[in-house]
């Protein structure tokens, strides 16, 4: 069974542009998907991920999410807004600036 949590306070990988270590400790608990139904970060389709979108969009953490799924290589669900496709488009456009 698949789930959507935010990785443990001080599990984040060290990135360049990563929150600091202190802030990591309280992702987990501030991220706006806390509690939701996994379900709704894991959609059938990109065409409907739109609510897994829109609560990552007022999510405080969303960019550290975001981060740890393109890092981890997270292959399923809505991560920091964007879904397995805008993700590997991201890393494709990182390596194509780097």
């Amino acid at each position: 069974r698949l789930t959507h949590t935010l990785p443990r306070a001080g599990t984040l990988p060290v990135v360049e542009g990563d929150i600091d270590v202190r802030s990591r400790s309280i992702v987990a608990e501030q991220g706006a998907c806390n509690g939701l139904d996994p379900a709704v970060f894991f959609p059938d389709s990109d065409a409907a991920a739109d609510e897994a979108k829109s609560i990552c969009s007022i999510c405080m953490v969303r960019a550290s999410c975001l981060e740890h799924a393109i890092v981890v290589r997270e292959k399923d669900g809505v991560w920091g807004g964007a879904t397995e496709r805008e993700r590997r488009r991201i890393i494709r456009q990182r390596r194509r600036t780097a």
